[in-house]
């Protein structure tokens, strides 16, 4: 692939988990990436240097997804990385995957501070910083937003994270539908169960053992299972898929 022919995918919180194997996968085919962490500096670093070692071009841009008045600053920053890495002005993908499980609590539990927590990360932040983004994507270009399988199923906990996730899903096809005229697609990916650093999932052997019961296919989901069908969606084979979520989970609690 020659330099004017190389996609551009820019990843938010893809320093770890679903982030950096998305940028991965993108890597082996052939797409170079800028991953933002937010203060994981190291270990962005070891994603840019294991994006190079597959071939591709990576640059790690620092950003909080939560601090919407960094966005501005963050956008110049973008522009820069463009041109001095790749000679253009212009991204190909958008990957909105940043994002904190943040509050644990129940409903009635719920403070005032956690609830604007999950939504600055999972919607507002995505919402303004799409937006500030969008005249550095080009015409033809994909977004894809990070959602949730608790959008569909209902666990104690969870109201508040899953009630931003039902609004990314909505905003999803809002865009797509906004976007179209410029040739760009907009969906929205709802992982189910995933077994990433530090999550219960993969930590507590019963309740993967229990998660996994619950599945069609027998298991948790991994990793690989996200970042693969993410980079697998952002061919060119997928180009008339647009204002979709798309359950990747396994058939979990069907």
């Amino acid at each position: 692939m020659t330099q004017d022919q190389t996609k551009i995918a820019l990843v938010t919180g893809a320093s770890r988990g679903l982030g950096k194997n998305t940028a991965l996968a993108l890597a082996k085919k052939g797409v170079s990436t800028i991953i933002t962490y937010r203060n994981s500096e190291m270990e962005a670093t070891s994603v840019v240097s294991a994006i190079e070692a597959i071939g591709s071009k990576a640059v790690a841009l620092q950003l909080d997804t939560g601090n919407i008045k960094t966005f501005d600053a963050f956008a110049v920053e973008v522009k820069q990385a463009l041109q001095n890495t790749w000679q253009t002005e212009h991204f190909d993908f958008l990957i909105n995957n940043a994002g904190v499980m943040g509050s644990n609590s129940l409903f009635a539990e719920t403070t005032e501070a956690e609830f604007d927590q999950l939504l600055n990360v999972h919607f507002k932040g995505v919402f303004f910083l799409t937006q500030k983004l969008l005249p550095l994507l080009k015409d033809g270009g994909r977004i894809i937003n990070l959602s949730s399988f608790l959008t569909r199923i209902a666990y104690p906990r969870r109201a508040a994270y899953a009630s931003m996730k039902g609004a990314i899903e909505v905003l999803t096809r809002y865009l797509a539908k906004e976007l179209g005229h410029q040739q760009i697609t907009v969906n929205a990916i709802v992982p189910g169960a995933i077994a990433t650093e530090g999550s219960v999932v993969r930590d507590n052997p019963e309740i993967n053992k229990l998660i996994a019961s619950q599945t069609a296919l027998g298991r948790v989901g991994e990793p690989d299972d996200i970042g693969g069908a993410i980079a697998s969606l952002l061919s060119e084979e997928n180009r008339w898929i647009t204002g979709q979520k798309i359950e990747i989970s396994g058939g979990q609690s069907l």
